[in-house]
């Protein structure tokens, strides 16, 4: 999938997509057992996958992330969204009753 930023006055960078296809994560993401003991990181930094989707899920906006880690970039954050979008996939949920 195709990222570019947009600015609309008054408010932060955004990810928008374009609708061709979904960013190929296997290029910007590695996972070595060296590395956050194996956790997936963006390549060349020591950034987990978790953090960033853990960061948007808190809220944060994708320059807040950058701002955090400024050696990310918006495609680096798509990644880690189609990286766990890929994980979750195939995982099936079951609700536990109370």
């Amino acid at each position: 999938m195709a990222v570019f930023e947009a600015r609309k006055e008054g408010q932060e960078n955004t990810i928008c997509y374009a609708h061709s296809m979904r960013i190929d994560w296997r290029s910007r993401i590695e996972i070595q057992e060296d590395l956050h003991h194996g956790d997936p990181c963006i390549r060349g930094t020591r950034v987990p996958v978790r953090t960033i989707i853990g960061s948007l899920a808190d809220g944060m906006s994708a320059d807040e992330i950058r701002d955090a880690y400024p050696q990310l970039g918006l495609e680096d954050i798509s990644a880690a969204l189609a990286y766990a979008a890929e994980v979750l996939k195939d995982d099936v949920v079951i609700p536990l009753s109370a």
